[in-house]
């Protein structure tokens, strides 16, 4: 798998539309979640691409700081059915996570994220804040790396 940083504006027509598939295919479609995927954020986020070939099979988009929380945030985390239990998943947090400390110098991240997956963040170094809650139907928990 090789990994992108890209800006809305350098995706291609056809990254956009492999991104945008994807998140359809898992986020409502396989969650069986109706929902506004199309939020109006992409164009303030940074995208991380996954790519095998032309497709993209994992997926996530990462904000500056004030760009969606306060603080610098991750969200839309992805895999592809097909790809999943590959470690692609922690590959690309972790390319995130160095993006966002590293390369901008930010010290706090947040997230959203699907309680039934609050270990694997924990294990990349998020921590709980607060209760669970509803998002979209699906329970949530919000987690901050500091």
């Amino acid at each position: 798998m090789d990994i992108t940083i890209k800006t809305f504006d350098a995706l291609s027509n056809k990254e956009l539309y492999s991104l945008l598939k994807l998140r359809s295919a898992v986020f409502v479609v396989e969650q069986e979640c109706i929902y506004q995927d199309l939020d109006g954020k992409d164009d303030k986020a940074l995208h991380v691409l996954g790519k095998i070939g032309d497709e993209v099979v994992a997926y996530l988009r990462l904000f500056r700081p004030g760009a969606y929380f306060e603080n610098a945030a991750i969200g839309r985390v992805v895999v592809a059915n097909a790809h999943r239990k590959k470690g692609f998943a922690k590959t690309l947090m972790q390319t995130a996570i160095h993006h966002l400390t590293d390369e901008m110098g930010v010290t706090k991240i947040e997230l959203s994220a699907q309680v039934y997956l609050k270990e694997f963040y924990n294990d990349l170094g998020f921590l709980e804040k607060g209760t669970s809650y509803l998002e979209d139907g699906i329970p949530h928990i919000k987690m901050v790396y500091a």
